[in-house]
């Protein structure tokens, strides 16, 4: 089973390439917040905790957020694999997504890390914002914001995955098709 894990800071183009590299390999794109909406309306006791939660204004501790991930994998036991889009976010995270993995014999193969400068973020959420009209991407206050939390509590992340020699860092900057090319080369070699 091939597992990835994608990263990168808000406005790298993660959600531009995991669709691509979803068609290419043939994976099941796994967003935590896809999976939260899923099991809400499904109606399942998970979806069911985590709703109430997300009710009160508390964040889905990981505990609900791994047991998503893991019904999601014995629901999907004949994938070729997932690629994990926003997840993790935290080395606990991190650790309690490789014991999941682990323990169905199908750990994370590589993290793919789109690596963007900040001006070239902020550039790209204002764009994207103007485009979208999505009001998180408007202020550039607001992004830089965004930018430096990503910096200080989720890219630490990817020391995890470094010291597994699991971590491809591919720059994130160019042509779509060029960036996408980067990364597939770095998933083949991480597939075998």
């Amino acid at each position: 089973m091939l597992n990835i894990v994608l990263f990168g800071p808000p406005g790298a183009g993660k959600g531009t390439q995991s669709q691509r590299l979803v068609e290419r390999y043939g994976l099941i794109h796994l967003s935590t917040g896809d999976l939260l909406r899923a099991e809400i309306a499904a109606g399942s006791v998970l979806g069911l905790e985590a709703k109430k939660l997300m009710d009160q204004g508390v964040l889905v501790p990981d505990s609900v957020v791994i047991g998503m991930i893991e019904s999601r994998l014995l629901t999907q036991q004949d994938a070729r694999g997932f690629i994990f889009d926003g997840f993790p976010r935290t080395i606990a995270q991190a650790e309690a997504l490789d014991t999941l993995l682990n323990t169905h014999g199908a750990p994370v193969r590589c993290m793919l890390s789109l690596v963007v400068s900040e001006p070239e973020l902020v550039a790209r959420l204002l764009k994207r914002g103007a485009d979208s009209g999505r009001a998180d991407d408007s202020d550039e206050s607001v992004i830089r914001t965004r930018v430096q939390e990503y910096e200080r509590k989720t890219a630490p992340v990817a020391g995890h995955y470094h010291k597994q020699n699991k971590l491809r860092e591919v720059n994130g900057v160019g042509a779509i098709e060029e960036i996408f090319q980067a990364l597939c080369r770095e998933v083949d070699g991480c597939a075998v």
